[in-house]
């Protein structure tokens, strides 16, 4: 089984390109089942689900292709609308296919999805939405078999802004009778990318970046070739890790408007930050200082999938910062993890409280989330001598080479 080796204490320099996103292209993959044609997908990231979103689509009949980092999908010809278990059960975003295949074919069945153990996130949301549009929900074993005689548009409010829930009630709606309202809307920059691009297919879409959305029904969609915006958590990760190192590095090819929450934290921690819509560029050449209290919480706020990168950077901070964690309630796995290295880190329920120590110690931890392999990463970095991360599948889901970045940043990192 392979792992990541870090040598820490180097201070990192240089610049490197950020990768298309993974939290955009999922959903846009499920979204290339809605036209019976042709999809181009520019700076498609070649990470480990977006392979397992491959693997489904081609299992109901697409047709797939990779040019460069290009994909190329043709979904003209679906062949079954049985999604299989073995990759739903790998990964939770498959379920957003739910939502594509009742709009196109008005059948699903799916089991209930996997993923990374942070969490129970149900899918209730997603279900009670699609039931307002018409949608017939039965419950056999394992599996949800859904059905519909046709999608009709209506008003949805969601009782908390999902993304995942804002997404599955997009894909349905695109092809419904009448006008779909979804209230209480996620505002993701993912979010915005899918409907931009639903547009770009032919749907009618408004009110994209707004809490309310507005779909107007349209009968058919057609072919497009649509690039795909950055991974701004793939950079919050890497400017995270400037943080937590020191050094001075650039960005390239990444809009700073998305990562606003995200700059502001690590300017309070320390950080010189410049950047513009293209690039975003870190100097961090000291302990960084602790944050008074960060919530996670939806976009615009600062995002979930960033706590476990900030918990090692806090690990080293000069006082005492809080965590508290609003979305995931089992967030917290690496926790354990970063003590091994030294970190002195309480959990009580759903907040942490860091005790910044003054060094961090290289150890052989395990990740067992994506984000939360990320974060122990940065910590190899930050810490003196030899860190071992086991388990870097976790990280693979997201991270196209975290290795290959890092090293260009001058980091002493492998996986062997």
């Amino acid at each position: 089984m392979s792992t990541i080796e870090i040598i820490g204490g180097k201070h990192l320099y240089g610049e490197v390109s950020i990768q298309g996103s993974k939290n955009a292209v999922l959903p846009i993959l499920a979204a290339s089942l809605l036209n019976k044609g042709v999809t181009k997908l520019n700076n498609c990231p070649k990470i480990l689900d977006v392979i397992n979103m491959i693997k489904i689509l081609e299992h109901l009949g697409a047709l797939i292709i990779w040019d460069l980092d290009s994909l190329i999908i043709d979904t003209s010809n679906l062949t079954t609308t049985v999604v299989p278990e073995q990759y739903v059960k790998e990964m939770r975003s498959s379920i957003i296919v739910l939502g594509s295949l009742l709009a196109r074919q008005k059948e699903v069945t799916i089991t209930y999805p996997g993923g990374c153990s942070i969490g129970a996130r149900p899918i209730d949301l997603h279900l009670s939405a699609l039931k307002q549009l018409g949608v017939e929900v039965l419950e056999e074993d394992d599996n949800l078999i859904c059905k519909a005689e046709k999608i009709v548009g209506t008003e949805i409010t969601l009782e908390f802004p999902s993304v995942g829930a804002t997404e599955n009630t997009l894909l349905a709606a695109v092809l419904a009778e009448g006008v779909t309202t979804i209230k209480n809307a996620a505002k993701e920059p993912e979010i915005v990318e899918l409907c931009c691009f639903l547009n770009s297919l032919g749907a009618k879409i408004t009110g994209i970046g707004k809490d309310e959305i507005i779909v107007q029904g349209v009968e058919k969609l057609h072919d497009t070739t649509y690039t795909l915006i950055a991974d701004r958590i793939v950079a919050g990760t890497y400017l995270a890790a400037v943080q937590g190192a020191g050094g001075k590095v650039t960005l390239r090819d990444i809009d700073d408007s998305q990562l606003g929450a995200i700059l502001s934290i690590l300017r309070t921690t320390g950080s010189r930050i410049t950047s513009g819509n293209d690039f975003i560029q870190i100097k961090a050449n000291r302990r960084p200082k602790a944050a008074d209290i960060i919530r996670t919480k939806p976009y615009p706020y600062f995002p979930t999938d960033m706590q476990s990168q900030m918990l090692s950077v806090l690990s080293l901070a000069k006082g005492t910062s809080i965590m508290i964690e609003n979305i995931f309630e089992a967030r917290y796995k690496t926790v354990h993890e970063l003590i091994k290295m030294g970190a002195d880190i309480t959990v009580e329920g759903k907040v942490a409280i860091i005790k910044g120590v003054k060094k961090l110690y290289g150890a052989n931890v395990n990740a067992s989330d994506l984000r939360g392999g990320a974060g122990l990463v940065i910590a190899g970095l930050m810490a003196e001598g030899l860190t071992v991360v086991n388990n870097p599948i976790y990280i693979e889901r997201g991270y196209e080479d975290i290795c290959r970045d890092l090293a260009i940043l001058s980091a002493d990192v492998k996986k062997v």
